[in-house]
């Protein structure tokens, strides 16, 4: 598709596809946007009246079967990620889906062997937002032991705020679109990933928070997906990550990471997106400067677009990388439930 046009059709037009994947696919040269598919029909037609796409489907089998879709953008939630990425691939199209990748382990790994099947289309999950802009610096530190052997890492990723009982059920918390995905901690496990080796154990403990809660319609439902997560793993190589992902720690401090070594630390401001660090005989941390060029920042539509011509092969993020962070997410989910320290699948 070197210079051909590429027709897009979305199936899904939530708060990120509108923000991010409508616009940025419709600035890059060469792509039109064709067909949108909503959850209703009558959703779908808003979007397409602002962003003036031509044609909107009740059904998103029917945009994924048109002949004048090249590629489909998956914004749903994640309960038909799986089934939609398997027939837009069956019908030939190239995938770029939202994260969290799918339910659970078993469809990402679905996902990732329909991909297989077909090497000659490209397939791309929208990645971590968080630490785009500090990724190539702290790949770059680690790589060259600015701290040594890794010893240990920590996360604290809070969206912390105090419990609203009477607030009503959010999707993120409705196990039956959700699946088992738990606040930012798939996104985070994703990020961390890009720096150092995967998990291969976790011992995980939760806290639900406000275990019923209505929905916008007044019905009531049992909560599945906690709102706090503590997490001790084991690191392939060996390191210990402490991981904590909290939607009820109000007033904590902002989240960070720490990565502790051998022979120097690193800590991340993920707010500041600000990097810092100390080695051996120093007594304090000081700011490391990341030049404006390592600051790459979110480029996903351009990379997607980029690698249906050709130009270079996708890297944030892969369906392999949604594949291990969605075994970290089910390990996780199986250890708080059993109580006990479990393995991370392998690919």
């Amino acid at each position: 598709m070197i210079n051909q046009t590429i027709r897009v059709g979305f199936v899904g037009a939530g708060a990120n596809t509108r923000k991010h994947h409508i616009p940025k696919l419709r600035a890059q040269p060469g792509v039109e946007l064709v067909a949108v598919a909503n959850r209703t029909k009558e959703s779908g037609e808003r979007v397409a009246r602002e962003f003036e796409i031509p044609r909107v489907y009740d059904d998103w089998r029917d945009l994924v079967r048109a002949p004048d879709v090249d590629a489909v953008c998956i914004g749903t939630w994640p309960y038909v990620h799986c089934a939609i990425t398997l027939a837009a691939l069956d019908a030939g199209k190239h995938v770029l889906c939202e994260a969290r990748m799918a339910m659970d382990a078993a469809e990402a790994r679905r996902m990732l062997e329909g991909a297989r099947r077909a090497p000659h289309l490209i397939t791309q999950l929208v990645p971590a937002p968080n630490t785009l802009e500090v990724d190539a610096t702290l790949q770059r530190l680690v790589a060259e032991s600015y701290v040594g052997e890794v010893l240990a890492v920590e996360i604290r990723a809070i969206q912390g705020r105090f419990v609203d009982p009477a607030e009503a059920l959010h999707w993120r918390q409705d196990a039956t679109v959700s699946g088992v995905n738990v606040m930012s901690m798939g996104i985070w496990y994703e990020a961390l990933t890009r720096w150092l080796p995967p998990a291969s154990r976790v011992m995980a403990v939760t806290k639900t928070a406000v275990p019923r809660r209505r929905d916008t319609g007044g019905a009531w439902h049992d909560v599945r997906i906690p709102d706090h997560v503590d997490i001790l793993a084991t690191l392939v190589g060996g390191a210990v990550a402490n991981l904590r992902f909290s939607a009820v720690t109000a007033l904590a401090p902002p989240s960070e990471v720490w990565i502790f070594g051998t022979d120097g630390t690193l800590r991340l401001e993920v707010d500041a997106r600000r990097l810092s660090g100390g080695r051996r005989g120093e007594r304090e941390l000081r700011e490391i400067p990341i030049p404006a060029e390592r600051r790459i920042g979110w480029r996903v539509e351009e990379e997607f677009v980029s690698a249906l011509r050709g130009h270079e092969k996708v890297t944030r993020t892969t369906f392999e990388d949604g594949v291990r962070y969605m075994e970290f997410t089910d390990a996780v989910a199986r250890s708080a439930e059993s109580g006990r320290a479990i393995d991370v699948a392998e690919l």
